[in-house]
């Protein structure tokens, strides 16, 4: 792998955390594929495009970026060699041609200049220790006048597993779930912090919507406390509790998301995100 500054991130998403998710790629892909379509539409993709997928770990967002840019190409990064795995066999599986992955961590990445049309990212442009360099390396990938779209978390408490987690709260350390500025899942939930960034990275044009989406987390409340217990903040905070206290926060969780169940059996969480889009500014020949 080329150079790494984000180690921390590496170190993560390279041992447990990573292959949780490598492992479990089509139950986080219902929680999170809500947002794959307004995403791409977002970003324009379509056509002859060439794709940049940041973080895009097992590849979904960066299988169905190739499928719309069908004359184009795309191209999916992440620190994650476990997902890195999964995507390259999804993809081949699926007989998409036009896709490829690397392993790289995106704000020090050698990019092509002007290499792509559209930068996209569903939840993998949070953990940059310096965002600003982040995406001014990612804007030296895009062509002039080419497309930042992202989606990252809203409000901690707008989001239904975050309040799933709270219902812990006395049972085990939970601590503060959306702290904004600092590296994590939180760190662009506040929309003056991302303009912020993304100006003084050079963006034009930046654009912060509000997007929402209800995501599958599991076939029952039991299914789905389990699996929400088996993340990486699930499995740290557990970690951290005895037996007993680790039986209760799994009982109190299990009944908070039964008021959660529809129709189908599943559990149904609302996610509350940003829809984040930006441009590179336009050179010369690229203004009208």
């Amino acid at each position: 792998m080329p150079e790494v500054v984000n180690t921390e991130q590496a170190q993560a998403w390279n041992g447990p955390e990573g292959a949780h998710w490598a492992r479990h790629q089509d139950r986080w892909n219902a929680v999170n594929e809500g947002f794959d379509e307004p995403l791409l539409d977002a970003a324009g993709v379509t056509g002859d495009h060439r794709i940049l997928d940041l973080g895009c770990g097992s590849g979904q967002t960066t299988r169905l970026a190739a499928l719309r840019a069908s004359r184009g190409s795309a191209l999916g990064l992440d620190l994650s060699a476990p997902m890195l795995a999964e995507a390259r066999s999804r993809a081949e599986r699926e007989g998409i041609t036009n896709v490829s992955f690397a392993q790289g961590d995106a704000q020090v990445h050698p990019f092509e200049t002007d290499a792509f049309d559209a930068a996209i990212s569903r939840y993998g442009v949070m953990f940059f220790a310096d965002p600003v360099a982040a995406f001014r390396n990612v804007g030296r990938a895009l062509r002039p006048g080419g497309r930042l779209a992202f989606v990252c978390p809203a409000e901690a408490t707008l989001n239904g597993w975050v309040t799933a987690m709270a219902s812990l709260r006395g049972l085990l350390p939970l601590g503060d779930f959306g702290r904004p500025g600092l590296p994590g899942m939180f760190s662009l939930s506040a929309p003056d912090r991302i303009r912020d960034v993304l100006t003084t990275a050079g963006f034009t044009g930046v654009a912060v919507d509000r997007a929402q989406a209800h995501g599958t987390w599991g076939h029952g409340a039991e299914d789905a406390a389990e699996f929400l217990l088996g993340t990486g903040p699930g499995r740290h905070l557990m970690d951290q509790a005895d037996a007993t206290a680790r039986a209760r926060a799994r009982h109190t969780l299990t009944e908070h998301l039964r008021d959660h169940v529809v129709a189908d059996g599943t559990v149904r969480l609302r996610s509350t995100s940003w829809l984040v889009t930006a441009d590179r500014p336009a050179g010369p020949s690229d203004r009208p």
